[in-house]
């Protein structure tokens, strides 16, 4: 005999009626609460053709009230809001946002954003072409200073808001360093705008070369005493002759600004005994010149047992 139609079935529906029962119980007795949220900003069918001037907030504060399980599973992500540019036009611009603009999970309920209105400024893209500028850093080697320096590409297309562009003059490399070069030094580095509003059409790196010259003044410092360097104690030693003349190259200024005794020459006696010897002079000076030439070139010393 079949069972009246409400009676099928009893079983699963006793049980499906259980089941809501107890999700009731559950939602209804959980708290509902609040939670202050940071969340990114997304702007979204960005017009063609426009820029956006200054800058522009990437997130928001948005207030959420749910229950509090719901939110205390909330994780990095699962509350974005999104702003529609697609009405977007030349000029200053308020967009509102609003709680439907604002995807949260299934169960959270937006009752609070900050701010409400994000103000933005656009203007027409705009491109030019600019010089490349090198950027050098650092001193060459003493006696040597930095020539010319050259970029390829010399010159590249910028793009950006109108204004910003009608501005730009230069794009930079970065920094080549010639720090204590003797030759030319040639490097692959990057090319940028310092504007962040304005960017390469085509990113690309530049090759730069800059020329290492020999620096154009020189000068003499006559009669500098040569001294014995790494002589033992037990040994003693005599220069012939006892002085020397050393020329240096370097910058006018750094030239006007030496000292004679910022002029050391001497000869090194590393490992020699007692005995007769021709040795070749040397010289230092400030970082800022460099050691040309030194007259003579070489000394005679003579290395004796020191007396006692």
């Amino acid at each position: 005999m079949r069972r009246p139609w409400p009676l099928r079935h009893l079983g699963l529906k006793v049980l499906a009626l259980m089941l809501a029962v107890l999700l009731w119980m559950t939602v209804a007795g959980e708290e509902t609460v609040e939670r202050g949220l940071r969340v990114p900003l997304e702007l979204q069918q960005f017009p063609p053709g426009l820029e956006i001037m200054g800058e522009v907030p990437t997130t928001i504060d948005v207030r959420v009230r749910g229950g509090s399980s719901v939110l205390s599973r909330i994780g990095t992500g699962d509350v974005v809001a999104v702003l529609d540019l697609r009405t977007a036009r030349s000029g200053q611009r308020l967009f509102t946002v609003t709680a439907e603009q604002v995807r949260v999970p299934f169960g959270v309920e937006v009752v609070q954003i900050l701010p409400a209105a994000i103000a933005m400024t656009f203007e027409p893209t705009a491109t030019r072409r600019v010089k490349v500028v090198p950027a050098v850093e650092g001193h060459p080697a003493p006696g040597y200073v930095a020539g010319p320096a050259a970029a390829d590409p010399a010159m590249v297309e910028i793009v950006g808001p109108a204004s910003a562009v009608k501005r730009a003059t230069e794009a930079m490399t970065e920094p080549v360093s010639v720090a204590d070069a003797r030759e030319p030094v040639r490097e692959i580095v990057s090319i940028g705008m310092v504007d962040p509003a304005l960017r390469l059409k085509t990113p690309r790196p530049a090759t730069v070369t800059v020329q290492i010259l020999p620096a154009p003044l020189e000068r003499t410092v006559h009669r500098r005493p040569v001294r014995l360097h790494n002589l033992p104690p037990t040994l003693a030693a005599e220069a012939a002759p006892t002085s020397v003349d050393v020329t240096l190259r370097g910058n006018r200024d750094a030239l006007n600004r030496m000292l004679p005794d910022d002029v050391t020459a001497f000869v090194d006696l590393s490992g020699l005994g007692a005995g007769e010897y021709t040795l070749t002079a040397h010289a230092s000076a400030s970082q800022d010149a460099g050691v040309i030439r030194i007259e003579p070139s070489s000394v005679k010393v003579r290395i004796t047992s020191a007396k006692r």
